[in-house]
């Protein structure tokens, strides 16, 4: 063997190495405004019966400032738990979300805390709000607390198929074993973990002329994160498994299907302009393409509600992997 053939057999080899072995490349590229430098700051007066106070509150997209109780019509993909809410004729606040001194700038900052709205006679609300940033938007202003994931739009149109969502966090997560309950009518505590979470659904939807939407599911990324990081974790992937990912060595019971009478359904505006229950009740094929993304990073994997309230987590630079 000549030393031509040496070199190209060592730069193959490194190929195979550095690509997982198979022969294509992986390219990174970064989500709009997944680098968390720009934020709009909105500043919302809540009702005089709980004081009358301004209350700021985030948003991740084109950096603004947006002074009084208006609905939010940003150009981002991007919606957060974050809320300006109006119950009963009263305006309230969360905020679970906020900008935060990152590794090289900006990044997010999600927690879990309990919101009370509490006027005589009129609205008595006191609920545990995770942190939570996700692809799609509130429906503002929020108006039910009673099911928050249907005063969501749940997703992006999204036609990509990635090879595994990218990012850097760092996270403080709680052992204590006790996770808080605060709904809208009940309060309490059991004994479990608390882990964040991240997921990346890919979604192939359809419609039907009831304005019915139902969906396969294309490609699953999804992880909790169970312990505290110690300081930031850089560039952690999260790889796509498409198709059935019950079927995958590394899936779990919570990376199953989402149908429209699951506890964590998601919700979306049909083309009559109704918010109705994502009714994803199917695996897609594995080389089937996506019409929709779901991207939720959060605080909490309890749903609604629930959750460990010391957990912090902190989130920057989100990426997508390709195959080039």
């Amino acid at each position: 063997m000549n030393r031509k053939q040496l070199l190209l057999g060592a730069v193959a080899l490194q190929m195979l190495v550095f690509t997982g072995g198979n022969l294509f490349s992986q390219v990174q590229k970064r989500v709009m405004y997944g680098d968390f430098e720009q934020w709009i700051v909105r500043d919302i007066d809540e009702s005089f019966l709980l004081g009358g106070n301004t209350r700021r509150i985030y948003d991740i997209g084109k950096r603004d400032t947006i002074k009084g109780n208006k609905v939010l019509n940003s150009n981002t993909i991007w919606g957060t738990s974050n809320a300006y809410a109006k119950v009963s004729g009263v305006v309230k606040t969360n905020l679970s979300v906020t900008p935060d001194k990152g590794p090289t700038g900006l990044c997010a900052k999600l927690e879990n805390r309990l919101v009370s709205c509490k006027v005589i006679g009129l609205v008595d609300i006191e609920v545990l709000a995770g942190g939570s940033i996700f692809w799609g938007h509130n429906i503002e202003p929020v108006s039910n607390v009673r099911k928050p994931y249907k005063n969501m739009n749940w997703g992006v149109a999204f036609t990509l198929r990635p090879t595994a969502l990218v990012l850097d966090y760092k996270a403080s997560i709680s052992q204590s074993g006790v996770i808080t309950r605060c709904t809208t009518t009940s309060k309490g505590t059991y004994k479990g973990q608390d882990p964040a979470e991240m997921i990346l659904i890919l979604q192939r939807r359809s419609e039907d002329a009831s304005g019915n939407i139902t969906a396969k599911r294309v490609g699953t990324a999804w992880v909790h994160i169970g312990k505290s990081s110690g300081g930031w974790v850089k560039n952690y992937r999260i790889p796509v498994v498409y198709g059935d990912a019950s079927k995958d060595p590394g899936y779990k019971s919570y990376k199953g299907l989402i149908g429209k009478d699951h506890d964590r359904c998601f919700y979306a505006k049909n083309k009559k302009g109704k918010i109705v229950p994502i009714d994803e009740n199917a695996w897609a094929d594995a080389d089937e393409q996506p019409t929709h993304a779901i991207l939720m990073i959060t605080s909490t994997s309890q749903g609604a509600y629930c959750g460990n309230l010391d957990n912090v987590l902190w989130v920057d630079n989100v990426r997508l992997e390709y195959d080039e």
